[in-house]
């Protein structure tokens, strides 16, 4: 059978059902628009997951601009080689990073604008983010210098693309490369060089500044650290490379990462009970709306049914009939009401935070929603109809007249 001719025969059936199909999609954009938005805080919180648990994070002791998962205080060239020689590790990326907005508070980290300078001469050593994914132009180079590689949510927001010139606190940077968008931290990621990490941190840091004219300390520009990113020999532990590191090398802290993770998990905890608590809401009240609407439109032809139960059609007959029915209108409610539901979200993805996503519809969100509708509403059909064929015709036709 074509696919016209199953249009032509599902076209009338869909008109007489018309503010049935509304009804539908009226519950079905009520329970995906909160599940996207589910859909959205439990991708974030995969990729933090995803990023702590593939590294440990070592940063300088003490006070300071650094921010994030590698950053504190200053973590000094000498300390960078001596975790190397810790047992079990393998692979140290010394970094800065900075908050871009550093007269704000950068306790939530993970939220802001981050300018994350990485030493190109080591391969970072993030297990599951060996490499940021670019959409377009190129990530950086050794050797590379005043280039930035920025996150989609950050170049979004500050209208930039691969090739426009990026300025940071008086600093110029060319944008070689856009990363794709990732849903989690990086998004909001501005990538260069280590070299001119470490001068916007001098030039942004009035005590480091002076630390380095007062000469009280004999640094040199590879002591300019907050942290490092570092990685574990196959078949270690790594909560126990991290606690060997903290054991073995003085003045650092050390973030175990299974322990980052609970503290990462912890910390979204309550915003991802209370959008669960609106996705079940959100489910049992467009649960309701389809199977209310559903059965109301079979209730509405008991008359119908008596007149074709008069002419010798069976109760199996008037099942799959009803059935075949409401599988075609959920399936249209459902449709109409994923596609209402986008384009609300998409309006205000748009218009109330341009450079952010709010809102997710993930390939399980639109199977889900359809599955449920679907099943849902033929449930509630063949109940209505296993209502009705108890009746008798003669009474199916006096309700109905």
């Amino acid at each position: 059978m074509s696919g016209r001719t199953v249009w032509h025969r599902l076209r009338p059936v869909l008109r007489g059902y018309a503010f049935t199909v509304a009804g539908i999609a009226i519950g079905v954009a009520g329970l995906s628009a909160p599940g996207a938005m589910s859909e959205r805080i439990v991708r974030f919180i995969e990729g933090g997951d995803r990023f702590v648990l593939g590294q440990i994070s070592v940063a300088g002791r003490g006070l300071g601009m650094g921010a994030g998962f590698a950053g504190g205080g200053l973590l000094p060239a000498a300390s960078v080689r001596a975790i190397a020689e810790v047992p079990g590790v393998q692979g140290v990326q010394a970094q800065v990073m900075l908050p871009l907005e550093p007269r704000t508070s950068h306790f939530l980290a993970v939220t802001q604008d981050l300018l994350l300078g990485l030493d190109l001469s080591v391969p970072t050593p993030n297990r599951h983010y060996p490499t940021l994914p670019v959409q377009a132009g190129r990530f950086l180079r050794e050797g590379d210098r005043g280039v930035a590689v920025v996150g989609a949510a950050l170049a979004a927001s500050r209208g930039v693309g691969v090739g426009d010139r990026l300025t940071l606190e008086g600093r110029s940077y060319t944008v070689v490369g856009v990363l794709e968008r990732m849903l989690t931290a990086p998004d909001r990621f501005v990538i260069v060089p280590i070299a001119d990490a470490r001068e916007q941190w001098v030039a942004q840091d009035p005590m480091l500044r002076t630390l380095l004219a007062s000469g009280a300390a004999a640094l040199t520009a590879a002591d300019l650290n907050t942290g490092a990113a570092v990685g574990w020999a196959e078949g270690e532990d790594p909560d126990a490379v991290a606690r060997r590191i903290a054991e073995r090398v003085p003045g650092v802290n050390v973030q175990i990462p299974s322990e980052l993770s609970r503290v990462l998990r912890s910390s979204t905890a309550f915003f991802s009970a209370l959008l669960a608590g609106i996705a079940a809401l959100a489910l049992v009240i467009g649960g309701l709306s389809v199977a209310n609407t559903i059965a109301a439109a079979v209730f509405e032809r008991v008359r119908d049914f008596g007149v074709k139960r008069v002419l010798g059609a069976t109760d199996a007959q008037l099942g799959r009939e009803v059935l075949g029915e409401s599988l075609a209108v959920t399936l249209s409610g459902g449709g109409v009401g994923l596609a209402l539901a986008a384009l609300i979200t998409r309006a205000i993805d748009t218009w109330v935070t341009p450079s952010e996503r709010l809102f997710l519809f993930s390939p399980r969100l639109v199977g889900g929603a359809l599955l449920f509708s679907v099943l849902l509403g033929a449930a509630a059909a063949l109940y209505a109809t296993w209502r009705l064929v108890r009746l008798t015709p003669a009474e199916a036709i006096r309700r109905g007249a």
